[in-house]
């Protein structure tokens, strides 16, 4: 059960940095995100050594421990590693009062393929006693082995006339994204796979074993034929609105029954919410979110889609997006802009006083066109932004409107 060295290729994370001081700062690090994502080996990577030992619940004998005693599945090591918390929610209170009788930073690390602060279940959030990160699937730069995400922290702290030079100095190389969104971020597919075939075949697997044993730790699902059909209608409806209304009619569900599956989904690291910015944060909360998904190669498996769309590489940039999100502390925001006039720029990024608005567009060529909606953003929030990025599938850097700099998105992914 003791923890055993990660693998001689394994790729360094991203979180990794933020992982290690968050041990050295609080009792528990939680560390929770899709399964598959790489959390198990990350844990080992990040504290090897005998001394730790490493227990995971998708055993059943652990699992039947930690529901029928808990308090000597706990007290089995003075340093622990529990995979899978979410199986058993009531370990967490077993963990509260082992921390409460002996405070040490990074005495438990637990992990878990669902949001444990979004699920009913779960009585016990650890406040005070825990730090919550989250493992998204790999940016393209830790697939690259940069153990890096895209430089939205350097271009946050540098200088919009720089931007051209910041951009020229960057370590990845060019890239097709429709590959990119078609292996996704999944470690097995997008690093060990060398074709479409395999990957179908992992995708096919994965999804099984969501829908059949982990969905079931957190709901009971009925009919697992509607909860498929509604994964493969939201991610035929990347970057739209969500409107629930509308996505229940189509599927002839309950408007109840659709709500459920989308949080279901949400909890479980697999839909993503995007919200809407306004200055005006009760309207953030009333204004319909955009939806994404997690990793775009299961977003494409699902819809059974041959070739990435558009929206496809919108999603890439978000995955990048929340993944640095991940590692910075504190964590900013990240929201789409709309106008009623129908204005709409893809991401804004809020890093305290500081904004960033972010378009995409899937094409090599611009037009002055193409800038039109995030000059309005920069108009409204001047005080704010200092400029905007548009990502495109270019070649060239290059200013296309006053503080608009249109960049190939592989310079910035």
């Amino acid at each position: 059960m003791t923890a055993v060295p990660h693998p001689p290729d394994y790729l360094p994370r991203a979180l990794a940095d933020t992982f290690a001081r968050a041990l050295s700062a609080l009792p528990v690090v939680v560390i929770t995100g899709a399964r598959q994502t790489g959390k198990s080996t990350l844990s080992l990577a990040m504290a090897p050594g005998p001394e730790r030992l490493y227990l995971t619940l998708d055993d059943l004998d652990i699992l039947d421990q930690a529901r029928r005693a808990p308090q000597d599945l706990v007290a089995r090591a003075p340093l622990l590693t529990l995979d899978e918390v979410q199986r058993s929610p009531d370990l967490l209170l077993e963990i509260k009062r082992a921390v409460d009788r002996e405070r040490r930073a990074g005495r438990f690390i637990l992990t878990g393929s669902a949001n444990l602060l979004m699920m009913r279940q779960v009585s016990e959030s650890l406040a005070g006693r825990a730090s919550y990160l989250s493992l998204w699937p790999m940016t393209r730069r830790e697939q690259l082995g940069l153990g890096q995400t895209g430089i939205w922290s350097q271009l946050l702290r540098t200088p919009r006339k720089d931007w051209p030079h910041l951009l020229a100095q960057s370590q990845a190389p060019r890239d097709d994204w429709r590959k990119l969104a078609l292996r996704g971020g999944y470690p097995t597919p997008a690093h060990e796979m060398v074709n479409a075939e395999q990957r179908h075949f992992w995708f096919d697997g994965y999804l099984r074993t969501y829908l059949e044993r982990d969905l079931q730790d957190l709901s009971a699902v009925e009919h697992l034929a509607d909860f498929r059909r509604l994964m493969r209608a939201a991610c035929l409806r990347l970057g739209n609105l969500l409107n629930q209304a509308d996505l229940a009619r189509d599927l002839s569900l309950p408007p109840s029954t659709a709500q459920r599956y989308l949080n279901l989904l949400e909890t479980s690291y697999q839909l993503v919410r995007l919200p809407a910015y306004s200055v005006n944060r009760t309207k953030r909360l009333t204004k319909a979110p955009k939806i994404y998904w997690s990793d775009t190669g299961l977003a494409i498996y699902l819809t059974g889609e041959v070739e990435p769309r558009g929206a496809h590489l919108e999603n890439l940039v978000l995955c990048d997006l929340l993944a640095w999100r991940s590692c910075q502390i504190p964590a900013p925001d990240i929201f789409y802009w709309r106008t009623s006039k129908g204005a709409e720029v893809d991401f804004v990024i809020e890093n305290g006083d500081q904004l960033l608005p972010i378009e995409v567009k899937s094409g090599s060529r611009l037009s002055h066109r193409d800038a039109r909606h995030l000059k309005v953003f920069l108009e409204e929030y001047s005080d704010l932004a200092g400029g905007g990025l548009i990502l495109y599938d270019g070649e060239e850097t290059f200013w296309l409107a006053e503080g608009v700099l249109a960049a190939p998105w592989w310079r910035v992914l």
